[in-house]
C-alpha cells in the first residue's frame, strides 16, 4: 500500500469523523488543509467550478462548534466535500459544461447535495465537467481544460473530469460525480480512485433520466461506503427510485474472505468498439489471478455487447442532442464545442425508423447483460480498454462519429441498472493508473462495495498518489 498519510487533506472521512470526536483535529484545520492543496494543485489541473475558501471556512466553522458541544449535525459533519457541477446546489448556476447555456441559479438543492448537506459535509468546491456531459474528456467551452493529475498532459476523463482529478489531488475524501454510460468509473480508471455507479435509483436524483446515476467518487472503498449511507436516502423528486431500503453500509468490509467460492466471469473483450491495450490487458488479468488466489471461481466470459448496440445508444443521444441543440437560438448554438456540434448534427437526416431502431439498442443491451451476468455473482473487466489519452483530445478517436468507441465495458450496466465499480488495479509503464471495472448483480450494491474492499486488500502495493508540480 502507498505510504499512510501524513496530512490532514489525506485523510479518509471516517478517520476524521473519529478525530473530531475526540478533539484531535478541528474541521476549520482540515478545510485550511484542503484549501492549501487545492491552491497548489489548481493552477495544474484546472478542477473546480465555484470554489470560495470563505464559504468552505464559514461550514467548517459552524461544524467546529457543533462537534466542541459533542451535537454533529451528521455521520459527514465537518467532512470537505466535492460536487459535481451539474447536481443542483441551490443558489448555484448549473453551466452543463458549456458556454451555450444560460447562468440560472438554481432554486434547491438537487437530491445528492441535499442529502450532504444535512450530514453536514462542507461543500468546498464544485467540479467541472465538458459541454453537456457527452465527453470523456475534461474539454469544455464553460470550464478550463482538466488535466490528470498522474499526468498533466492527459485527461482525468469525462463527464466527471473535475470529481476525478480532484480526487486524486487530494481536495479532501469525498466527491460526488454522476453517470449514463461510464462517466464516474472512466475518470474513476484514469485517475487512479475508486467509484461506485449503483442500481438505477439507489441514490435519489433530479432530474432522472434512463441509465442516469449520481455516486461517490473517493480514494477508499471506505470513504464511498459513507458516502452511500447519506447519498441513498430516500427522495420523492426521483421518480425512478428505488424503495429505500436501509442497507448495512457499515459493513462493507469483510475483508479477503468474502472472496472464496464466489463465481467471477471474466470478461476481456467488451464485443464492440476499441481493442484492449496490452499494458490493461495484463493488469486486469493480473487482478483475475489474485481473485483466483483468494478462493474465487473466475470464469471466462464471452462479450455480450455488439457493435449494432453500442452505435444504436450513440445514435440515439444524438438524435436526443440534436433536437436539444436546434431549440437554441442560433448565436447560443454557435458557443457549443464544435465537436458536440458536428456529432449532434450527424443525427439531422435520421429516419423515424433509424431513431426506433436506434432506441431499441437500449433494451437489448439490457437483456444482454442481464443475461450474460446472470451466471455469475460478479463480472470483472477493463473499465476502459485504454488508459488516459491527450487531454485536449474530446476522446480518444478524435472522432465525433465514432466518438463513444471506448464505453463498450462500461455502459451496458447502466442500461441493465446494475452497480458497477472501478477501482485501480495497477499502472503503464509511464505511470498512468489502470482500471478495474467491478459489477454485480441488479440491486447489490452492498456486495459490489464488499469485493472492491476484498480486492482493495488484496491487489498489488499502490504508488504514492501525485504531488503538485514545484
Amino acid at each position: 500500500m502507498a505510504d499512510a498519510p501524513t496530512q490532514l487533506y489525506e485523510l479518509s472521512a471516517p478517520e476524521l469523523i473519529d478525530a473530531f470526536s475526540r478533539g484531535t483535529v478541528s474541521p476549520v484545520e482540515v478545510v485550511r488543509s484542503v484549501l492549501d492543496r487545492i491552491s497548489r494543485w489548481e493552477p495544474h489541473i484546472q478542477a473546480t467550478y465555484l470554489l470560495r475558501p470563505d464559504l468552505a471556512l464559514g461550514q467548517a466553522r459552524a461544524s467546529e462548534s457543533r462537534w466542541r458541544k459533542h451535537e454533529p449535525c451528521g455521520a459527514l459533519d465537518g467532512v470537505p466535500t466535492t460536487i459535481k457541477e451539474n447536481i443542483a446546489t441551490a443558489g448555484d448556476p448549473l453551466p452543463a459544461g458549456t458556454a451555450a447555456v444560460d447562468l440560472v441559479p438554481a432554486p434547491a438543492d438537487a437530491p445528492p447535495a441535499a442529502r450532504l448537506r444535512e450530514a453536514g459535509a462542507i461543500m468546498v468546491s464544485k467540479t467541472t465537467m465538458p459541454d453537456y456531459g457527452m465527453l470523456s474528456s475534461g474539454l469544455s467551452t464553460f470550464h478550463p481544460l482538466a488535466r490528470n493529475p498522474w499526468d498533466v498532459s492527459k485527461t482525468p476523463g469525462g463527464s466527471s473530469a473535475g470529481a476525478g482529478a480532484a480526487a486524486a489531488a487530494g481536495y479532501g475524501p469525498l466527491h460526488i460525480g454522476t453517470d449514463i454510460g461510464g462517466s464516474l468509473r472512466l475518470p474513476a480508471g484514469w485517475c487512479g480512485i475508486f467509484s461506485l455507479k449503483p442500481s438505477l435509483g439507489r441514490i435519489p436524483i433530479d432530474p432522472p433520466y434512463t441509465g442516469r446515476a449520481a455516486g461517490p467518487m473517493t480514494r477508499r472503498v471506505a470513504d464511498s461506503a459513507l458516502m452511500m449511507q447519506v447519498l441513498s436516502q430516500p427522495d420523492v423528486r426521483d421518480s425512478m427510485s428505488l424503495p429505500f431500503q436501509p442497507i448495512a453500509w457499515d459493513q462493507f468490509d469483510k475483508g479477503v474472505a468474502v472472496l472464496k467460492g464466489l463465481r467471477i466471469g471474466l470478461l476481456m473483450q467488451a464485443g464492440c468498439g476499441l481493442p484492449v491495450e496490452a499494458e490493461v490487458q495484463k493488469a486486469v488479468l493480473r487482478a483475475a489471478l489474485l481473485f483466483e488466489k483468494a478462493g474465487a471461481i473466475v470464469e471466462p466470459l464471452k462479450p455480450f455487447m455488439t457493435q449494432t448496440m453500442l452505435e444504436g445508444l450513440d445514435h440515439f443521444w444524438r438524435m436526443r442532442s440534436y433536437r436539444d441543440l436546434a431549440a437554441l437560438p442560433a448565436e447560443r448554438r454557435a458557443k457549443v464545442l464544435p465537436y458536440i456540434l458536428q456529432w449532434a448534427n450527424s443525427a439531422a437526416e435520421f429516419t423515424g425508423t433509424q431513431v426506433y431502431f436506434a432506441a431499441s439498442q437500449s433494451h437489448a443491451t439490457r437483456l444482454a447483460s442481464a443475461n450474460a451476468c446472470r451466471a455469475f455473482d460478479y463480472v470483472i473487466s477493463p473499465t476502459s480498454p485504454m488508459p488516459a489519452f491527450a487531454a485536449e483530445l474530446p476522446s480518444p478517436t478524435n472522432d465525433p462519429l465514432r466518438g463513444l468507441e471506448h464505453i463498450g465495458f462500461t455502459v451496458p450496466y447502466n442500461m441493465s441498472e446494475q452497480p458497477a465499480a472501478s477501482i485501480n488495479c495497477g499502472y503503464t509503464q509511464s505511470g498512468l493508473p489502470i482500471g478495474l471495472q467491478i459489477a454485480g448483480q441488479r440491486f447489490d450494491d452492498l456486495g459490489v462495495l464488499q469485493v472492491s474492499r476484498a480486492f482493495e486488500l488484496l491487489r498489488d502495493p499502490q504508488r504514492p498518489w501525485p504531488q503538485p508540480p514545484a
